[in-house]
């Protein structure tokens, strides 16, 4: 079964982190990276740098960063293939972001 593990980070979480701490989650991240179950993934950028697209009326309505105010935002993505959600349950454990204050969603992909 294929996942998409999206996750939700504290603002500010790595605020007051030394370089030696930011480099130590960085590796964690990486660690799972390269963990032959995952098959893509990226951190994004902070999301003050979004930009929020609607369509009202046939127009697009832009507005700067994330369109609603709220206590996590998005940071990054992992794609895995387990054989079960136990087995990918074990992997979003690892996820340095649960520890921080924030969460990872667990979604299956759609299979076409």
């Amino acid at each position: 079964m294929r996942y998409a593990l999206l996750i939700n980070e504290q603002p500010g979480a790595y605020a007051g982190m030394t370089a030696d701490e930011r480099a130590a989650i960085t590796a964690e991240y990486m660690a799972i990276r390269n963990d032959e179950r995952v098959f893509e993934g990226r951190r994004l950028q902070p999301a003050d740098t979004a930009t929020t697209v609607r369509s009202a009326a046939g127009e697009l309505l832009l507005t700067d960063g994330p369109f609603a105010d709220t206590k996590e935002v998005f940071g990054g993505f992992f794609l895995a293939e387990t054989a079960d959600l136990d087995e990918v349950l074990e992997l979003v454990g690892r996820i340095p972001a649960l520890r921080m204050g924030g969460s990872v969603e667990v979604r299956p992909l759609l299979e076409y």
